[in-house]
């Protein structure tokens, strides 16, 4: 695996030596796995230090949920959530901070009170003034590939060839970015796993994911207790399972180790500390012989 190098501010991360792991942070009140769980300030901090002491080497901190069919929240409420805890964070964590946002306000104010990566699922095409605070910051951008909006996306969603056609879009919000001043060495890219893809769509995904390293961009990917995952795992009579069982985290663990194999250089988690067994198992494997 290729390795890539990100240095910036007082940061910097190896990426391919070994699997970096993103710890989720949702302060949200409707999540799709923990909504509610984390709300308020002193559970949302609380359960940040704890991502950090279990092994997170990236903690995202998001205020708004993308879930399927959410809807938008304003801009001061997102910020009124997540800046608070985010300056909190940075006095106590050595990590960065990844602000969760596709809104450019709520990215400034974030990186102001002490966030030092941006994570877009939009690609910077939701708001227009993303990519200058992206270029103005110097700070390394996740752009993600999603079919839609949050409240569309998982409306049938079809494509003619699925791997080439998230390759093309991530290909041209790449070369968007470079135009508009973000080196190619800030950017990560994440093939959107859930965002606008059926159960065979994001298990493609994972199967053909060295098909993104032409790219020649690190890639991070998030599997962690989505809905492809419990619509395999539940029986025929139950709409859906609780994404919070431990089954459930098991089958999480699978997908991040195929996500591994298969390339990913960053996976994005709810429970860090089980997936940082998984990954240095998988990381174990996928060095063998190379020492």
């Amino acid at each position: 695996m290729k390795t890539f190098k990100l240095s910036w501010n007082t940061h910097s991360l190896e990426l391919g030596k070994r699997t970096c792991i993103m710890g989720i942070l949702n302060v949200t009140p409707d999540s799709f796995s923990d909504g509610g769980k984390f709300f308020t300030f002193d559970a949302a901090v609380a359960q940040g230090e704890r991502l950090f002491t279990d092994g997170a080497d990236i903690i995202d901190i998001g205020g708004e949920s993308t879930r399927p069919f959410s809807e938008m929240v304003s801009g001061e409420e997102e910020i009124r959530r997540v800046v608070p805890v985010i300056e909190k964070l940075a006095k106590r964590v050595s990590i960065p901070i990844s602000i969760d946002t596709t809104k450019a306000i709520v990215a400034k104010q974030a990186i102001e009170a002490g966030a030092s990566i941006i994570n877009d699922i939009s690609s910077l095409r939701f708001d227009p003034d993303m990519a200058d605070i992206a270029a103005k910051y110097k700070v390394p951008v996740i752009m993600m590939h999603i079919k839609g909006t949050p409240k569309t996306m998982q409306v049938l969603p079809t494509y003619e060839d699925l791997i080439s056609e998230i390759k093309d879009f991530l290909t041209d919000a790449i070369d968007s970015a470079n135009k508009k001043g973000i080196s190619r060495s800030k950017i990560i890219i994440d093939p959107g796993i859930g965002f606008g893809k059926t159960v065979e769509h994001n298990l493609l995904l994972i199967k053909n994911l060295h098909e993104f390293k032409t790219l020649d961009i690190p890639i991070l990917i998030g599997p962690s207790r989505k809905s492809f995952l419990r619509n395999i795992l539940k029986d025929e009579i139950s709409k859906d399972i609780d994404p919070n069982l431990s089954e459930v985290e098991t089958g999480t663990q699978a997908a991040i180790a195929a996500t591994i194999l298969h390339g990913a250089h960053i996976v994005r988690v709810h429970d860090v500390a089980n997936n940082r067994a998984t990954v240095k198992i998988i990381d174990a494997i996928r060095h063998a012989g190379n020492y």
